[in-house]
């Protein structure tokens, strides 16, 4: 079994001004200019079978060629009584939002059965410790809310696989799929 999803890459220049925010809130786990990315659909543990099934109907959604997407904001998720992920957003975008839905599709083409939850795309930038203050993780939004990147062309998507350690995920690059 192994654990995959698609996810679109961050360019250099971006994930390099989204480091530099990544500081200032005791009890963050920043994740790590590799691991920068949007996801697009999260699979789960599949077994090959099925990853070889994901990877063919994966070809196939890649079309309507390249667009645009822009990141903008920060916010955090989490359970009503504390935040767990601190992230960027991205700004709404119908071309990436049917990009994911074919990701889905493609999944339940291949015969992978997914989670049911709405497609909220961002960057994660920190998991939160569970005793990071309410107030600074606040505080931090609040001095870093008005973020906005520049336009970033997406002319490709990747589907990656994810390997748990205690260090935290490590990502590596399957198969990219040209747009």
């Amino acid at each position: 079994m192994i654990r995959l999803f698609t996810a679109l890459p961050i360019p250099f220049d971006v994930a390099e001004t989204l480091a530099r925010r990544q500081t200032g809130l005791p009890g963050a786990r920043w994740r790590p200019f590799e691991a920068l990315h949007v996801t697009l659909a999260f699979y789960g543990a599949v077994d090959e079978r099925r990853a070889d099934d994901l990877v063919a109907e994966l070809g196939r959604a890649a079309t309507g060629g390249p667009f645009e997407i822009a990141l903008a904001g920060v916010g955090t998720f989490g359970d009503t009584h504390r935040s767990q992920t601190l992230w960027a957003g991205v700004e709404p975008n119908e071309r990436l939002a049917v990009l994911a839905g074919r990701c889905r599709a493609a999944a339940e083409r291949a015969g992978i059965v997914m989670e049911k939850r709405v497609y909220r795309p961002h960057v994660t930038l920190a998991y939160l410790k569970p005793h990071a203050d309410p107030d600074r993780v606040a505080a931090w939004m609040a001095g870093h809310n008005l973020l906005h990147s520049p336009p970033i062309r997406i002319d490709r998507f990747g589907l990656w696989s994810s390997v748990l350690s205690d260090s935290g995920s490590h990502y590596n690059l399957e198969q990219e799929f040209p747009l």
